[in-house]
């Protein structure tokens, strides 16, 4: 089962992502990222990326993690189809992501995320972990 759905939105991409885990909703919520720009089967796993983060709260960290991953798309030219992340108690994310480099021949762009904005952003804990964000395309 996919970790997210895409909600209507009038001019940009707003989604909810889900998991039974604060690190599975992370990671579906990267997931979403990347399929709201391309479709995520024509990726390779060719690189891998690290990523650091500390926030004071878990919605704090999640907005910092998203936009983390447009900043690594747009200064390292890259796209990226798998997500691991770790959290520790104190609002701290450890990650690697897997990807590549751009190819404009294989990876077709529906739209390119500018960046994620609060409007809307949010994290909730119910049955499992829920995070909705609107992406500025």
């Amino acid at each position: 089962m996919k970790g997210y759905e895409f909600l209507e939105h009038t001019a940009d991409v707003f989604f909810r992502a889900y998991g039974g885990t604060a690190e599975e909703m992370l990671e579906s919520s990267a997931s979403a990222l990347i399929a709201s720009m391309i479709d995520p089967s024509t990726v390779r796993e060719e690189e891998s990326w690290k990523v650091e983060l500390e926030a004071e709260s878990l919605e704090d960290l999640a907005y910092d993690w998203l936009s983390e991953l447009v900043f690594l798309f747009d200064s390292e030219r890259a796209v990226f189809s798998r997500f691991e992340v770790s959290l520790d108690g104190n609002w701290r994310l450890d990650a690697t992501v897997w990807g590549e480099r751009i190819d404009r021949k294989r990876h077709l762009f529906d739209c390119e995320v500018k960046a994620v904005t609060l409007h809307k952003f949010q994290v909730k804990r119910d049955d499992r972990w829920t995070l909705q964000a609107v992406l500025d395309v």
